[in-house]
């Protein structure tokens, strides 16, 4: 103050800092359009859409094939069950020791030559009277018929045959009968080439059921093996269960699902988007474009400087928003006829005080000022009660109230003097006052200290008394100090309840908290302190 005084004179600056502050605001709203005009035209809303379109389409897509895929193999293990217990099934009933016979006779090297002729002269009757000469085609006759009659009795059942398997490197297996008994006899003892499938195949043990799509199309495939009462392998019966319909049923469900897929991603995004558009988008592009309204100057009330006001009780971030804009917006013009005011009255050195408590939320009138820490008095915390108890009457209040008990300040004051005691309290004020930076700290007795708590400071308040707490520990700690710079003080805090209808309710629920706090340092530490 003494330097502003020297300097000019009051008019003169506060005008320089109405001029500086309305320049100011008008550069940074000019900058603002400017940057508005030039960043991409992708609003919020667009971004959110996208987001939301693109998430809810992927889970869509996710979940239907992983519907599809549980479905396939659900339909798979089914086929392949029963393609394996058919073959199972068949191998049980299969005469071993005649097929042993059979198949030592279609491998000898005399019977492929006479197959090979019989084949390129489509003559049958060779291959049946060796047969017969070899006394093996009653048996035949026998084994085919069972085989044709289980497969017409097995509906789901495309092929059944069996057929002497090579070693895992093989790449070609004989067949020894097949279900056709339109198949002409010397197709018996045919070397086919393997599937790719089943390359690598072990025939000694049950083959694993397999789903292939080749020459026969679409297929289920399970080898059973057959041993001979020794134990020895003679053959095995293969089964085929034809999955072409299946497949293209599974094709067209697969669509089905994708299709319904789509529509839901589709519906679901639309409703979403309508809820977003409706609680959030709407609402951010009505503030934003009453913002654009705004054009603050001196002499100019709320409604003809564009004040945001809208009807926005969403009881969300939004409303808090809405509710920090409009009070900014406030504050700025409160602020210009404030300067605009102290301008024309010329009282500088009142405007300067009044100016600076009005920002800090410092007390003004030395009537209401402790003259020891400078912060509020005995007088300026009843005064504060007063104002909470109106507020209480109208129900719209919340508030904490933090009682400071200064320790040790007897024992300071009769080993030092009263100029330390005084020292010591100061020390204490000042660490309750860089605590609650943001509420008013009053000196209600000669050690005790009150702090209102409000706005920030209350929604955390239980860290801001930690860290009070923290902090006289720590000072009390400094055994390097002076005695009556370690600072030492008992705290206690209560908040507004339901059941509060007196600011005094709340005032005493946190003396005796800071009471209960002050007995268990004092057990600790003893009356006096460790070191006093």
């Amino acid at each position: 103050l003494c330097n502003m005084h020297s300097r000019s004179r009051p008019g003169e600056l506060l005008s320089d800092n109405s001029y500086i502050f309305k320049k100011n605001y008008q550069s940074r709203i000019t900058d603002m359009k400017e940057n508005s005009e030039k960043r991409a035209s992708i609003s919020v809303g667009q971004k959110i859409y996208f987001f939301v379109g693109v998430t809810v389409f992927i889970a869509a897509m996710t979940v239907a094939i992983a519907a599809h895929f549980i479905n396939a193999n659900r339909i798979d293990g089914y086929f392949k069950g029963l393609t394996i217990d058919t073959a199972r099934n068949f191998a049980r009933m299969v005469d071993a020791e005649y097929m042993r016979k059979l198949r030592a006779v279609a491998e000898s090297e005399e019977y492929q030559a006479l197959r090979e002729e019989a084949e390129a002269s489509e003559d049958e009757a060779v291959i049946e009277q060796y047969l017969k000469d070899k006394g093996l085609w009653e048996g035949y006759v026998e084994n085919r018929n069972q085989l044709v009659q289980y497969l017409r009795n097995m509906h789901d059942v495309k092929y059944l045959y069996i057929v002497a398997c090579g070693d895992k490197d093989a790449t070609h297996d004989m067949y020894l009968l097949d279900d056709d008994d339109d198949l002409p006899i010397y197709e018996t003892g045919y070397y086919e080439k393997r599937e790719e499938d089943l390359l690598g195949m072990d025939a000694s043990v049950e083959v694993e059921p397999t789903i292939s799509n080749g020459d026969w199309g679409w297929l289920c495939s399970a080898f059973a093996p057959v041993y001979a009462e020794d134990g020895t392998l003679v053959c095995q019966v293969g089964c085929d269960v034809g999955m072409e319909d299946i497949m293209r049923e599974r094709r067209l469900n697969f669509l089905y699902l994708v299709l319904a897929a789509i529509v839901s991603a589709a519906v679901i995004v639309a409703g979403v988007n309508s809820l977003i558009s409706r609680t959030i988008i709407h609402p951010l592009t009505q503030i934003t474009e009453e913002m654009k309204k705004f054009s603050p100057s001196e002499d100019r009330r709320y409604e003809k400087s564009g004040v945001i006001n809208l009807d926005i009780k969403s009881n969300d971030e939004i409303e808090d928003i809405y509710n920090e804009i409009r009070s900014m917006q406030i504050r700025i013009l409160d602020y210009l006829n404030d300067i605009t005011i102290i301008t024309k009255e010329k009282e500088q050195a009142e405007v300067d005080v009044q100016k600076k408590d009005r920002e800090l939320g410092i007390i003004s009138k030395e009537a209401y000022r402790d003259s020891l820490t400078n912060v509020g008095n005995k007088v300026a915390y009843t005064k504060k009660v007063e104002e909470l108890t109106r507020a209480l009457r109208e129900g719209k209040l919340e508030f904490a109230i933090v009682m400071v008990d200064v320790n040790f300040l007897k024992a300071i004051n009769d080993k030092y003097g009263h100029a330390a005691g005084d020292t010591y309290i100061q020390g204490c004020c000042k660490t309750v006052c860089q605590v609650y930076k943001n509420s008013p700290v009053f000196r209600i007795g000669g050690d005790e200290f009150a702090v209102v708590l409000t706005g920030l400071d209350y929604r955390q308040r239980y860290e801001r008394l930690r860290d009070l707490r923290n902090s006289f520990e720590i000072s009390y700690g400094m055994d390097h100090q002076d005695e009556w710079l370690r600072y030492s003080a008992a705290s206690g805090m209560a908040e507004l309840s339901s059941d509060d209808n007196t600011v005094e309710l709340v005032f005493k629920r946190a003396d005796k908290n800071m009471y209960e706090e002050k007995t268990r340092f004092k057990e600790m530490h003893g009356k006096s302190g460790a070191n006093r």
